[in-house]
Order: C-alpha cells, then sequence, then structure tokens
C-alpha cells in the first residue's frame, strides 16, 4: 500500500515516463486508438441525427479553403487582366463581380456551416454527458458492495468520471475535424505537390515534430491525473466536509474549519507544482518547434515571391500559392494538433472503458424463484467469511437454523460479525466458505433480485433521503410508491406517524436542509421514518440492525411491546446493545471473535452464566 508523503513535500513521479520500449508504447497506443472506435459508439447511442449531421458538415466543409483560395486567385487574375487591358473601373468591377460573389457564397457557407457544427456539438455534448451519467450510475448499481468498500474503486470512479464527457466529444470533434483536414489537405497537396514536391515536404515536415511533443507530454499530464486521483478524493472529501450539513455543526464547534481548508490547499498544491512543470515544459518545446515551424513556411514565402519576379507564375497564382501555404501549414499543424488530442482523449477514455469493464460477482445460479410462504426456514451451514482482500475471518464456521416465523436476537460486542452475518444473509457478499438454504436450497441459486425482495432490511447506518416523508417511507417498496394506504400503515407500524403529525406538510414535508422549506428531523425521528420503511416491503424476513437505538425508553418500550404484532408470520432477525430489547425474540445468539459462542432463550442463557449474563447483568447494573 502506497503511504501518503509527509506534508509540503510532492510526491515523487516514478510513473510519469514513456512507456520504457517501442513495443510497450505501441501496444498502449492501439488500446488507445481502439477507444475511438468505441467512443463513437458512445456518440451515435446518444444521438445519431446530430451524429449525422456532424458527419455532413465535415464532408462539405472540407472543399471550402480550397474553392476560396481559387475565388481569390480569379479575383486578382482579373484584376490585373483588367489593369493590363486598359478597361474602365465600372467594366473592371462587371468583370470581377462573379468571382466576389462566388467567395461571398463560400464565406456565407462556411460561417452557416461552422454555426451548424457548433449546435450539433452543443446537442451532442448535453445527450453524451447524460449517456456517461446514466452509464455509470447503472455499473454501480450492478456492481458488488464490497467494490464500495474497496478504495481502488472509487479511484477507479474518480478517473472515470473526469473529464469523460469533455473527452467523448472531444474526439468526436477532432475526428470530424481531422477528416476535414485531411481532405482538405488532399486537395491543396494536388496543387503544391504540382507546384513543387520540396516546397510541399518542407511545410508539412516541419510541423512533425510538434506533434511528436505534443503527443508525448498528452501521456505525461494523463499519467499525473490518473496517478493523482486519491488526492482529487481527498479534496472533493474535505469540500464536503466544509459544505453540508451533516458536518457543519462539528466543524463549527471544534474549530475544524481553517485547519481543513489547509489540508484542501496543500493537497492542491502537490498536483498544482507538478502541473505546473509539466505545463511550463510543454509551452516550452511547442514554443521551440513552432518557431521550426514557422521557419519553413517563410522559407517557402520567399521561394514563391522568386517565382513571382521570375515570371514563372501571375501575381494571383502567387495569391493562391501563398494561400495554400499559409492554409496548408495551419492545416497540419492543427491536424497533428487534432491527432495529439486525440491520443489524449483515448487515454481519458480508457479510465471509463476500464471502470465499465468492472464485472460483478454475484450471479443468479440456478435463478430460481424464490419461495412463498417459506416452508422450512433459513439455515447457516459451516458459514465462513472474510472479505476481499483480508487475511482475518469475520465470521467463522457458523452453523445456524431459523424457523419460519421465528425471532432471532444477535448479541455481541462491536465487530464481533453480527451485521456481517446480516450481509451474507442479504446476499450482498457471499459465504467464502459453506452454505446459506433457504428451504433447502443455497441462497446463490435464487434470482438475486427476487431474494433482496423478500427481505425487508434497516441498517443502523440506514440513509437518510433528501426527499419527501412520503418517499423516504416508500423507497421500502418503491413499486408502491402511489400506494397511500400501505404507507400510511407503514408509517403507523413503524412509530413515524408521530412525526408526520408534526410536519407542517405532512407526507409531503421534504425532509433533510439540503433543499428548499425542508424540515431537519432529531435522530430518533428519523429512525421512526426508517422503521416504517423497512415495514412498507412486502417481505417474510424482516432484519433490524439497531432499529430503536435513537428512540428514547419509552417509545422503544412501545414497539417492542408490539414486536410480535409487527412480525407476525415473519422471520424477524433483531441486532442490538439493549437487553431489554432481544430479551423478547424467541433465541438469542451471542457472537464472539466472529463466532457463535451461546444460544438459547433469554432465561436459559441467564441460567448459564456465560458471556450473555455477564453482559445483561453489566448493563441492568447501570440502570440502578
Amino acid at each position: 500500500m502506497m503511504t501518503e508523503p509527509p506534508r509540503g513535500r510532492p510526491r515523487p513521479l516514478p510513473t510519469l515516463s514513456r512507456p520504457q520500449t517501442l513495443r510497450q508504447w505501441l501496444l498502449e497506443t492501439r488500446k488507445v486508438l481502439r477507444n475511438v472506435p468505441a467512443a463513437f459508439r458512445l456518440v451515435w447511442q446518444a444521438d445519431r441525427l446530430h451524429t449525422i449531421a456532424m458527419a455532413v458538415i465535415t464532408l462539405l466543409a472540407a472543399g471550402l479553403p480550397l474553392a476560396q483560395a481559387y475565388a481569390g486567385k480569379l479575383i486578382v487574375d482579373t484584376v490585373v487582366m483588367s489593369i493590363q487591358d486598359g478597361v474602365d473601373a465600372l467594366n473592371g468591377l462587371r468583370q470581377t463581380l462573379p468571382w466576389l460573389l462566388a467567395e461571398f457564397g463560400l464565406i456565407t457557407l462556411g460561417a452557416a456551416l461552422m454555426q451548424g457544427r457548433s449546435l450539433s456539438e452543443h446537442i451532442l455534448h448535453a445527450r453524451l454527458s447524460n449517456l456517461v451519467n446514466l452509464l455509470i450510475m447503472r455499473k454501480a448499481l450492478l456492481l458488488d458492495l464490497h467494490y464500495f468498500e474497496d478504495a481502488q474503486y472509487y479511484d477507479k470512479l474518480q478517473n472515470a468520471r473526469r473529464e469523460t464527457n469533455f473527452r467523448a466529444i472531444m474526439i468526436i470533434n477532432t475526428v470530424f475535424s481531422a477528416i476535414q483536414q485531411i481532405l482538405t489537405l488532399l486537395s491543396f497537396a494536388a496543387s503544391l505537390l504540382w507546384f513543387s514536391p520540396l516546397v510541399a515536404l518542407l511545410l508539412f515536415g516541419a510541423t512533425i515534430p510538434a506533434f511528436l511533443a505534443q503527443t508525448h507530454f498528452s501521456h505525461l499530464r494523463f499519467r499525473l491525473l490518473t496517478w493523482r486521483a486519491p488526492e482529487f478524493r481527498r479534496m472533493q472529501y474535505l469540500e464536503h466536509l466544509l459544505t453540508v450539513d451533516a458536518a457543519a455543526k462539528e466543524v463549527k464547534l471544534f474549530s475544524l474549519g481553517e485547519p481543513l481548508i489547509q489540508r484542501h490547499q496543500e493537497q492542491f498544491q502537490r498536483f498544482f507544482h507538478e502541473d505546473e512543470a509539466l505545463a511550463r515544459r510543454r509551452s516550452l518545446i511547442s514554443t521551440l518547434w513552432g518557431v521550426v515551424a514557422s521557419a519553413g513556411y517563410y522559407v517557402a514565402y520567399g521561394w514563391i515571391v522568386w517565382q513571382t519576379v521570375a515570371g514563372v507564375i501571375t501575381l494571383g497564382g502567387m495569391t493562391f500559392y501563398l494561400t495554400l501555404f499559409r492554409q496548408s501549414q495551419s492545416v497540419v499543424q492543427t491536424l497533428f494538433g487534432n491527432l495529439a488530442q486525440l491520443y489524449e482523449g483515448g487515454l481519458f477514455l480508457s479510465n471509463l472503458f476500464d471502470f465499465l469493464a468492472l464485472e460483478p460477482r454475484m450471479t443468479n445460479g440456478r435463478n430460481l424463484p424464490v419461495p412463498r410462504p417459506i416452508r422450512s426456514g433459513i439455515e447457516f451451514r459451516h458459514v465462513s467469511f472474510r472479505y476481499p482482500g483480508r487475511e482475518d475471518w469475520a465470521l467463522r464456521n457458523i452453523n445456524l437454523r431459523i424457523a419460519p416465523g421465528e425471532k432471532i436476537a444477535l448479541v455481541g460486542s462491536n465487530g464481533a460479525g453480527k451485521t456481517t452475518l446480516i450481509k451474507l444473509l442479504t446476499r450482498l457478499y457471499d459465504p467464502t466458505e459453506g452454505q446459506i438454504l433457504l428451504d433447502g436450497v443455497d441462497l446463490r441459486d435464487y434470482n438475486l433480485a427476487e431474494l433482496r425482495q423478500r427481505i425487508g432490511v434497516i441498517f443502523q447506518d440506514f440513509v437518510r433521503y433528501q426527499a419527501t416523508a412520503r418517499e423516504n417511507i416508500g423507497f421500502g417498496q418503491i413499486d408502491q410508491l402511489t400506494n397511500e394506504p400501505r404507507i400510511r400503515e407503514a408509517a403507523t407500524r413503524g412509530g413515524a406517524d408521530e412525526v408526520l403529525r408534526e410536519l407542517p406538510a405532512g407526507f409531503e414535508t421534504m425532509l433533510g436542509r439540503w433543499f428548499e422549506h425542508g424540515a431537519e428531523l432529531s435522530g430518533g425521528q428519523w429512525q421512526k421514518i426508517a422503521l416504517s420503511r423497512a415495514f412498507m416491503r412486502d417481505s417474510e424476513v424482516l432484519v433490524l440492525d439497531e432499529p430503536t437505538a435513537a428512540l428514547d425508553a419509552e417509545r422503544e418500550y412501545e414497539i417492542f411491546q408490539r414486536f410480535r404484532d409487527l412480525t407476525a408470520g415473519r422471520i424477524a432477525v433483531l441486532i442490538s446493545h439493549r437487553f431489554s430489547t432481544v430479551r423478547m425474540a424467541d433465541r438469542i445468539v451471542v457472537l464472539e471473535h466472529g463466532q457463535i459462542t451461546e444460544m438459547g432463550t433469554h432465561q436459559e442463557l441467564l441460567s448459564r452464566q456465560g458471556t450473555y449474563a455477564r453482559l445483561f447483568l453489566m448493563q441492568a447494573e447501570g440502570y440502578r
């Protein structure tokens, strides 16, 4: 694992170098260029009509520079001829007028095409941005929980999001622009090669070093941004802490504001100095090679003047070729610059496609339907589990049967494995060893979405949705969000009805302070909302992880007096540190260091005078 360097000293960048061998460079370039057709597929998927519009505009715009240059030649030659023939001004203007109108038409067409291209780019960018965000969100939905508990996942997510929308549309713009420039260049090249192959080689060849330099620095910048993903995420986290309600109280009371801003600035300075140094080198090298390209242009300029003075070509011809020289070099520089951008864009899109290539480990097995009702219950059979990337076991050799309708309480110290056991039951993870059976069938053989649909869960760290009270409850069964009687019943069962009566707009009150007219709730009120959300689900298994931790003693007593009624006909798995709560369960399971050490009713466990009895007496002593 990479450790953080001392503050104030930039972390060295050993990875910021080109691939060490030609073969490595070719392989990386091949991978980057494969992203170009993939980018086109993304843009085509986002908006076919405007993708076609961009292609048509490209083809039309490609021939305009040569046509405009030739129109300029005809104008100059007509003027010179009129002067030589002694034609009066009016007749001279009349002879030149058709070419003037032609050039005006070409310029007008170019302006119209430019505006059409700008409009298509704008629409494509908006649609592509939405498509990429949608792909990222849907991929995140498919991925297993272990990804979300791995820092490397967030680095990949950061890199996938950074500049992806911009880079994808940039690739499309660059490719269309490059096609236009190549077609334009071919038309120029035919004229220049006919005039002087040596001059054509001088003009085009002088721009190649600048292209190679741009490609080199594009690669370095990509490596810098990718390698710095953890620092960017730390900066975003600090920005989040300093700007949201959840942390505002502690930030103010503990005077954390300026120290956190200082950390944010230290992270920024580390990246900024490296980025600034890279930008300086890029600018210097690009300027030097730009001078070389300009020198090539003026050598060609001198040659064409000499040819004109020598009478080899006309004044209009000189104007034509000078225009071609100027535009040819500009087109070549732009083309090579676009190719460098294409390479850089392909590098960044690699991050997106690498993220989208992540695959979930959870499968539907035989994709069996979940039985309704549950007949023989749930069985943990020799279940052991350790988290990905960890050597220690979170659970070890768990054997436990839960009968239909039975109420089980899990007891143990923090880190004993209680919540991990729930994650396995809900298939947020699969066991490393052993099986979890539902009616004798491994959970892995059931349809995953249906299995989770049949389990109602409220975790201790439940989500406080910045949404209406109705939505906060209805999210427990999203397809019943408009079912008013069901939402009201769930609110009553979870105790949220009391909270709703105090809210200004009842079920339609916006909860939280993120949006206008939002009402903030106390911890206990939020817990009643979350508990109601769990009761919203039509499930035969109800899992409650510290469901009353934030409730006052009176409300907790009231809820658990009705505990059996609320969970009638369902399997209930309850995690709590309050023994006044767990004693109402049919059986109590004691976990220590990931293993079951005791199991029985409240009275049975007290009589054994083991861990449960000791913990119960300690807690009871605290109330005396």
